[in-house]
């Protein structure tokens, strides 16, 4: 009879087949109450799967991770069965836990609008206060298909028919209404409560244009209503946060449909852009790294021996010049390894780092292009360290070192560390895999880091470590990379001798801090809602005049500030001055410079700060200590606010 092991090791004994739901009761009414779903032997299934043997058993609840997905996918199914009660003749098609939360596809004659989803979450509400208990069923294939295509829903046939002959479907049903699924999914309906529909778009089937349109319905849940409004405010946060709506408000940059998914930067945002740039040029010197630059348009016999023609060639911008093919760079790694190749290389070059603000261009589906954050044309702050088998791992401490320098500066210092392992298609030997993934580790490990292992998520030619940031209001970005690539080097031909004479292929580890420079500097928007910290801010003071009076030692201090290499500008403008005081503020500067006729006579300035505090008088050199002291501070200001 079972003898069921929980997580903290103990052992329960029962003297018959048990479900997941008796074993969350025998332990107390309250996790029965709260079970949602269980891990059998590391397999996941509902409350109602019968354990007939000894086993290893989890429950799941609503403050899980999974019992959250779980929740989120059985919300998805709630939303499914409400819009097919209200709008009969609607076909369901596929409906995935995305983060957050969930959208399912609908194909029918109804148009959804806005006005439709506080209706559609009515009926959600009222089937959840049903308590329909859900249901798994198994069918075979062919009897699954027969079902779905006698009620009319044609793209569920179609997924059904493109399984294995013979294979088992799950099925779930609650009420009279039935999906198509593998679960798990929640007991019954009552478990479902706290949910917002948030949105609608349209969605191709499979994602292909050459397929139909459909309508997508996008939502969020969660395990209480708590969380639930938790989650929206960061949504109304987020959307205040907007870098498109503060962009326009700063004049840092527009995007428009002449050139879709490129920037047009303007001078406030260059000026962003050039201040990360330089310091980036900066830290990559200090650390070793030799800059170079490589051609935009490069013959495609390139891009086919490196294997990108292959498994990039639909997202390239491809061009035809003299009988000859040629594609606009999608990445700099090939082009690197050209540096490389060029001379003969000795183990004791090793290892070479080269660095590249490479201007990279790719076929983004135009539905996918948001801002600055997804967009076609962008700039990497890419890097690549040519390197023999032993230098992996002091290579990878060396770089981590240097990416918590660059997030801290920038004021980030909650970072998520997670090592993606072989993939099941790969190149190299298990040996090549298990030096290279043991490498990240150990290099992870001397930095005494948490990290997480994500099998199987490696790149086809070598294991990586995902570097992503937490903001200010818990979103989570995915930003800096360090990958082993095995493959690339030999494909391309690159060589260098080793210590004994032979010729040896090194190792090439793609390295990235920022990813690219837009999604950075969108993220950056957002993170301070446009309140750079003075070392990054466009403008870092303005100096105001009271009358026209005061006009010729306004421009004196705009030009002394400016000599001392600060980004300072003068408003002289015929303005009220409580007026140019509102307007600089809302534009973000960190100092307000305001001179009268008392300044004038003292040679002084009043320096207002972007918060609204009065600094009081002082003299130019004095404040020139400030600003200097708080450009050097960099991002590190706003840790120190945090603590």
């Amino acid at each position: 009879m079972p003898a069921i092991t929980l997580p903290d090791g103990s052992v329960r004994e029962f003297d018959r087949p048990v479900t997941v739901h008796e074993v969350a009761a025998d332990i107390g009414p309250g996790l029965a109450k709260a079970a949602l779903a269980g891990v059998v032997d590391g397999r996941e299934v509902d409350t109602s799967h019968c354990i007939e043997g000894d086993a290893a058993l989890a429950i799941i609840t609503g403050r899980d991770d999974a019992g959250l997905e779980v929740i989120r996918h059985s919300t998805a199914h709630l939303l499914a069965m409400a819009v097919q009660d209200l709008y009969p003749g609607t076909q369901v098609t596929i409906g995935p836990v995305i983060e957050d939360g969930f959208y399912y596809d609908f194909a029918g004659e109804h148009h959804f609008t806005p006005d439709d989803l506080p209706k559609i979450e009515q009926r959600m509400a009222e089937l959840a206060a049903e308590d329909l208990p859900v249901e798994r069923l198994v069918m075979d294939r062919d009897e699954a298909a027969a079902l779905f295509a006698e009620q009319g829903e044609h793209y569920k046939v179609e997924i059904i028919r493109e399984l294995p002959e013979g294979e088992e479907i799950s099925l779930y049903r609650q009420g009279e209404w039935m999906d198509l699924c593998r679960g798990p999914h929640v007991p019954s309906t009552g478990k479902l409560g706290a949910f917002k529909l948030t949105k609608l778009a349209g969605a191709y089937w499979r994602g292909d244009a050459k397929n139909d349109m459909l309508q997508r319905i996008y939502g969020t849940a969660w395990g209480d209503k708590k969380q639930l409004k938790q989650y929206l405010t960061r949504l109304e946060e987020a959307e205040k946060r907007d870098h498109r709506k503060i962009a326009r408000k700063l004049d840092l940059f527009h995007t428009q449909e002449e050139a879709p998914g490129m920037v047009f930067w303007h001078p406030a945002g260059w000026t962003l852009y050039q201040v990360i740039e330089q310091y980036m040029r900066a830290q990559q010197h200090a650390h070793g790294y030799q800059e170079i630059r490589t051609p935009q348009v490069v013959d495609m016999t390139l891009w086919e021996k490196s294997g990108h023609a292959d498994k990039f060639g639909d997202d390239m911008f491809m061009l035809k010049a003299e009988e000859r093919d040629y594609a606009v760079k999608p990445m700099n790694c090939p082009c690197h390894v050209q540096v490389f190749n060029q001379g003969l290389r000795s183990y004791r070059d090793l290892p070479l780092r080269l660095a590249e603000f490479g201007s990279c261009h790719r076929n983004e589906p135009s539905g996918s292009l948001h801002g600055i954050m997804r967009v076609r044309g962008f700039t990497q702050d890419d890097a690549h360290i040519f390197c023999t088998e032993e230098q992996i791992q002091p290579e990878v401490s060396r770089f981590i070192d240097f990416l918590h320098e660059v997030y801290a500066d920038f004021g980030f210092e909650d970072v998520i560390y997670r090592l993606s392992t072989r993939p099941a298609q790969r190149v190299g030997t298990d040996e090549d895999w298990d030096r290279a993934e043991k490498a990240l580790a150990d290099a992870l490990d001397a930095q005494g880091l948490d990290w997480e292992e994500l099998p199987g998520e490696g790149a086809f030619y070598g294991p990586k470590i995902e570097f992503s940031l937490k903001d200010c209001i818990g979103r989570i970005w995915q930003l800096g990379t360090i990958q082993v690539d095995f493959s690339m080097p030999g494909r391309l031909d690159a060589q260098y001798v080793a210590e004994d004479g032979s010729r040896k292929v090194p190792v090439m580890l793609h390295r990235a801090i920022l990813g690219s420079f837009e999604r950075f500097i969108g993220i950056l928007i957002e993170h301070f809602e446009g309140a750079f910290p003075a070392w990054l801010a466009p403008t870092q003071a303005v100096v105001l005049n009271i009358t026209d009076k005061q006009h010729d030692y306004v421009k004196s201090v705009e030009d002394s500030l400016q000599n001392k290499g600060f980004r300072v500008i003068s408003d002289l403008r015929n303005e009220k001055i409580g007026f140019k005081i509102r307007e600089h503020t809302i534009q973000r500067v960190p100092y307000l410079l305001v001179i009268g006729d008392k300044e004038v006579e003292s040679q002084t300035v009043a320096v207002r700060a972007r918060s609204g505090e009065d600094l009081g008088s002082m003299d130019l050199e004095a404040f020139s200590r400030i600003l200097a002291e708080d450009v050097a501070r960099r991002g590190r200001i706003a840790l120190e606010k945090q603590h």
